[in-house]
């Protein structure tokens, strides 16, 4: 076991991607085995001393900084453990890399298919938050690829959930024998679209699905099975620029029956920001879609003239938007679409104010409706923002870039006012991100204060000791 004491040293575990500020904590502990995790667990539970799981530090709602106790860092839970070419899954522990693993994975023709957004991210946090990335227009979320988890309770006790192999319902006391624990199901109804908002629930639920999207409340992940797919082949990739928002969410529309890989959007603001660094985006255009599309090489010339014919159809600038067949080119393509966020985070640095950035999703009957009202509200805000995400499922990621605490407050308040609407929509206030600890008020006015008293009650059951990602999807005072 590693520990560390000396704030100088630990204090990049103190913060996130979220901008949350005055995280703290008396020490880091890393443990290099299963031994050494159940250990630091049952010692913080015994003596009541707050415990943050951290991963890899790429969450955006805080999940991981810690306000006072201790840290695990999952770090040195590093190792591939299998990879079943036959049966076409992967065993692995917690801190290993998305990047680690494709990069093995592509070693055997394979790859993980949901493929999260964030290669840098440790695979326990994307289990953690059920995390997505752009090929989940396609493949869906993490959640649909976890056939095993074990996990490691507070008490030191042990779960060894297998995908097929126990069922509950909701409002159902159930057995985990092996924990000798009891716990209800809560009661609560989640929207039946792309969702990380709170704990999984649902009638005849795999009890397993009750440990993805827990944000490190619950317990910690050991080990995961995860499915893994033959690699792809060849992709063609499309940034396409438009002359009108119309015109791109036109093509969208359309798009979303077609088999694509990816489907996702920037809006004007989001082409304004990126033209200080990448000088060839067209200066007219006023939205882009970038989609990618798997083909087989004898039907090469005719699914690019399938696509061709649709984004004509839409009027894309077809002389300066730009296509990639190739993998050092797609790579190129990538570093463009990645270097939305990271200017956005300089930009939250230069303010030295939190970005307010949503990451609800609604059914696509009520797209246009929440679309229109995203747009009515910010125009008449006066605030610096940005959309951009997964239109292609529906979820747009609207970030708004207060410069003063005035415009944060408006902000924020803002942001209740989408919740508001999404909700009424029968969208969620999270469809990847999760809630962490920026957004238990989202989160109350999407299920109710009920609901949150549910989940409060299912944490006390598995955590006794209340340790575990305190303030994490609910208020910590909830618990008492």
């Amino acid at each position: 076991m590693i520990i560390k004491r000396d704030p100088d040293i630990i204090k990049c575990y103190f913060e996130d991607e979220s901008g949350l500020a005055g995280g703290h904590a008396e020490e880091l502990l890393e443990p290099e085995n299963e031994k050494d995790a159940i250990d630091i667990l049952r010692d913080a539970a015994s003596k009541g001393t707050p415990l943050a799981i951290s991963g890899g530090g790429t969450g955006v709602t805080g999940a991981r900084v810690p306000f006072g106790g201790s840290i695990l860092a999952t770090d040195s839970l590093n190792k591939i453990i299998n990879i079943d070419e036959k049966n076409l899954f992967a065993t692995l522990q917690p801190g290993v890399r998305l990047s680690e693993f494709q990069t093995e994975l592509s070693k055997k023709g394979l790859a993980y298919l949901p493929d999260p957004t964030e290669p840098n991210a440790f695979l326990g946090g994307t289990i953690s938050t059920n995390a997505c990335g752009a090929k989940g227009f396609r493949y869906g979320p993490t959640r649909n690829y976890i056939k095993r988890l074990r996990i490691a309770l507070s008490t030191g006790d042990i779960l060894d959930i297998k995908r097929g192999e126990f069922f509950a319902k909701k409002g159902e006391i159930v057995s985990l024998k092996s924990a000798n624990k009891k716990i209800r199901i809560p009661t609560y109804s989640m929207p039946a679209i792309k969702n990380a908002a709170g704990y999984y629930v649902k009638d005849d639920m795999d009890i397993v699905d009750l440990f993805i999207g827990h944000e490190g409340t619950l317990g910690l992940i050991l080990e995961a099975d995860v499915a893994i797919g033959k690699n792809l082949g060849p992709i063609m990739s499309f940034f396409s620029f438009f002359p009108s928002e119309k015109d791109a969410l036109n093509f969208v529309k359309e798009a979303r029956s077609r088999q694509a890989l990816s489907l996702e959007y920037m809006d004007v603001n989001s082409l304004n920001l990126l033209r200080a660094k990448h000088k060839n985006i067209p200066p007219d255009s006023k939205a882009m879609i970038y989609f990618e599309q798997d083909y087989k090489k004898e039907s090469e010339a005719k699914t690019m003239d399938s696509w061709t014919d649709l984004l004509e159809k839409y009027n894309f600038d077809s002389e300066r938007s730009y296509f990639a067949d190739s993998e050092k080119e797609r790579e190129k393509l990538k570093e463009f679409r990645h270097a939305l966020p990271e200017t956005i985070n300089e930009i939250v640095k230069r303010n030295k104010l939190p970005k307010v950035g949503t990451d609800i999703a609604v059914p696509e009957n009520a797209f246009g409706e929440m679309f229109e009202f995203y747009k009515e509200k910010l125009h008449s805000s006066n605030i610096d923002f940005v959309i951009f995400g997964h239109m292609g499922e529906n979820h747009m990621h609207v970030n708004l870039l207060p410069k003063t605490e005035a415009e944060f407050a408006k902000s924020r308040s803002l942001y209740m006012e989408f919740v508001k609407k999404a909700v009424s929509l029968g969208g969620t206030v999270s469809a990847e991100h999760g809630i962490g600890k920026l957004k238990h008020a989202f989160l109350e006015a999407m299920y109710g204060r009920k609901a949150l008293e549910e989940m409060a009650m299912l944490k006390k059951s598995l955590d006794p000791a209340c340790i575990l990602g305190l303030d994490n999807i609910f208020s910590k005072e909830l618990l008492s």
